[in-house]
């Protein structure tokens, strides 16, 4: 037997090492051109609104909007109350609270990247944020309010007299219901929450590690990006809620039959619009029914539900790692100075 010179063992190794090496770049290499494949970073200029101008002044007078709970009959609830940008975008409430501090019927989802989801409500069933904007301010449950009262308030201050003005120029009668809406809508279009790590990572830095990438290629291998996928990782269509197993109806309430509701269709029965899952570690309690509180859990009952896979433990925590990198920077609001009421401003109503 003829024995390998020492040196020669070593050369032999550090070949060895380095094809390895190589793999994993390779494999480094296509995991990150998988993933950019499959999603966009959230961009860092103001999104396209075809239907809308994001001058200042609509900004500042949709800002004084979304904070000024007078625009709710009880002078209490503010489109903020809903979607505080404090905790997320979101309540932090298995469901919100409303006029006569009744309970809606879902779990409120972010305002945050909203501007970039097909349609807006869990069921889909406003077209845009404007759309979206019109909905609570009138829902019994919500803010309880009227058009025409909220236009008679809004006519009563001449500081939102000054803004509409200001925000729609050239028109005849800016206080408009309609121009209500565009303003709130103008403004949430600026809450987008650009430059995570994963954002990072997709725009060619290293910034996931070891655990976070065995997240995101689970995320990608198990099939979560089939539904969550592009610039909101979500947003964009529809699906049965319990795809391959309905869940009980501790997750899943036998009363709430999702955009069956908005199109009447056998075919959209227990169908929702697939959640963004953009700063997902900031918006807990999840799903539509608010009832599950961890990630992981959350990880594990989609699993279980849409893949039909029952994920261990460590994949679990690979893919909820992954998911906590989707925080981005989120906007710097200040509360604005609200118009001051004057006499003819409608006085608030009992709860």
């Amino acid at each position: 037997m003829h024995s390998i010179p020492l040196a020669a063992t070593a050369a032999i190794a550090t070949t060895f090492a380095g094809i390895a090496l190589a793999d994993d770049d390779l494999r480094a290499q296509e995991l990150r051109e998988d993933a950019q494949y499959m999603f966009e970073p959230i961009p860092l200029s103001m999104p396209d609104m075809p239907n809308n101008i994001l001058s200042t002044d609509r900004i500042a007078l949709g800002t004084m909007l979304f904070f000024d709970p007078r625009m709710s009959r009880s002078g209490v609830f503010s489109c903020h109350s809903c979607h505080n940008v404090g905790i997320g975008g979101a309540d932090g409430l298995e469901v919100s609270i409303g006029h006569g501090w009744q309970k809606g019927p879902r779990n409120s989802p972010t305002v945050f990247n909203a501007v970039f989801n097909i349609a807006q409500f869990w069921d889909g069933r406003a077209a845009d944020l404007a759309e979206q904007a019109e909905g609570p301010v009138q829902a019994g449950v919500e803010m309880n309010n009227t058009p025409d009262r909220v236009l008679d308030t809004l006519a009563s201050m001449q500081g939102y007299v000054d803004a509409f003005a200001t925000a729609f120029p050239g028109e005849d009668d800016p206080i408009t219901f309609r121009n209500f809406a565009l303003a709130i809508e103008a403004f949430e279009a600026t809450l987008t929450t650009p430059n995570s790590r994963f954002d990072q990572y997709l725009m060619g830095a290293d910034t996931l590690d070891d655990q976070e990438l065995r997240g995101l290629s689970a995320f990608m291998d198990q099939g979560c990006a089939s539904c969550h996928a592009g610039v909101n990782m979500g947003g964009q269509e529809y699906y049965p809620f319990g795809l391959v197993e309905r869940p009980g109806a501790d997750v899943l309430p036998a009363g709430d039959r999702g955009r069956f509701a908005v199109t009447a269709t056998v075919a959209d029965d227990y169908v929702f619009r697939a959640a963004p899952l953009r700063n997902i570690a900031l918006t807990a309690p999840y799903f539509h029914s608010g009832v599950v509180w961890s990630l992981e859990e959350a990880v594990a009952v989609m699993g279980v539900s849409q893949l039909g896979a029952e994920l261990d433990e460590a994949e679990i925590a690979d893919i909820a790692a992954f998911l906590r990198t989707l925080t981005g920077e989120i906007p710097q609001v200040t509360h604005p100075v609200l118009p001051v009421r004057s006499a003819t401003t409608p006085l608030p109503e009992d709860m």
